[in-house]
């Protein structure tokens, strides 16, 4: 029974529901024409719900329309002028390129300057330029005092004496930068002269070190051995060791040319007959 009940009341309520769904369409869609006493008493009237209403695109541009149809003239047309490139401003994509050919640039700058330096010429001191390196009576007294070597760090060298008995065969033997420092014992009244070594071994580059107790040089690395004024005597270098160029001014100052680096003499060449004066410092050659 109470089953009934429920469905009769579900029943009613759905045609309740359908009638007022079809009135509501009724009057949505209901037309009506209103009279000319009526539309000529609204057309001066002012809705208050159209003083709140803003006003939408297209009634403001028909009421533009009108102002200058009431005007008579048109609109005039401005010409068109480019914007500025500086005005539009930089994109992101263009900022990150700038920055990286800039970065780019300032690489290849700073790389350039490095090889510049590298190559630029050395200055008036140190190693590859010319060096005073003192009067050559002032030298001769430095090496006696330091057993027969002087070492001369900054232009990479050893001073030795010459003895002044083997100028005439070093004559034929020496070019004549060689000759300026070998002979200034005898152009400056003193009992030797001077020759400027290069300290490098020309068998492999090695940095050849005096002996003291033979009096030779000996090189370390493979025994080669020169005497004391770097004339080859045994090992496996091609030559003598390098020397530098010289040159003595009017004060009996010794300059030293170490940018011009003249090929040590051939094997054979003994100009001072010097023998080894003690025991080496190194054992027999290897190679």
């Amino acid at each position: 029974m109470v089953i009934y009940i429920a469905l009769g009341a579900l029943a009613l309520l759905a045609a309740v529901a359908v009638l007022a769904a079809a009135r509501r369409r009724q009057s949505d869609q209901a037309i009506g024409v209103l009279s000319r006493e009526t539309r000529q008493r609204d057309r001066g009237s002012v809705s208050l719900d159209a003083l709140d209403m803003p006003l939408t695109g297209r009634q403001v541009e028909r009421a533009a329309a009108r102002e200058r149809a009431r005007k008579g003239t048109g609109g005039v047309v401005e010409p068109y002028v480019p914007l500025d490139p500086e005005t539009i401003g930089v994109t992101r994509r263009q900022f990150f390129n700038r920055t990286a050919v800039m970065l780019m640039g300032l690489s290849l700058s700073g790389f350039g300057v490095a090889c510049l330096a590298f190559l630029w010429p050395q200055g008036t001191s140190g190693f590859g330029s010319k060096i005073k390196v003192g009067l050559v009576s002032d030298l001769l007294s430095e090496i006696r005092d330091n057993n027969g070597f002087l070492y001369k760090p900054e232009g990479r060298m050893w001073l030795t004496e010459y003895p002044n008995g083997a100028v005439e065969k070093a004559a034929a033997a020496y070019s004549g930068p060689e000759l300026a420092g070998m002979t200034a014992g005898q152009r400056l009244g003193l009992d030797a002269g001077i020759v400027a070594l290069y300290q490098k071994c020309p068998h492999l580059g090695c940095r050849v070190p005096e002996c003291v107790t033979s009096q030779w040089f000996e090189c370390p690395c493979h025994g080669s051995r020169y005497n004391q004024v770097g004339e080859k005597r045994a090992g496996p270098a091609p030559r003598g060791m390098d020397r530098f160029a010289m040159e003595v001014t009017t004060d009996g100052s010794l300059v030293v040319d170490t940018g011009t680096i003249i090929q040590g003499p051939p094997i054979g060449t003994n100009t001072t007959g010097q023998e080894a004066e003690g025991p080496a410092c190194i054992g027999a050659a290897t190679h």
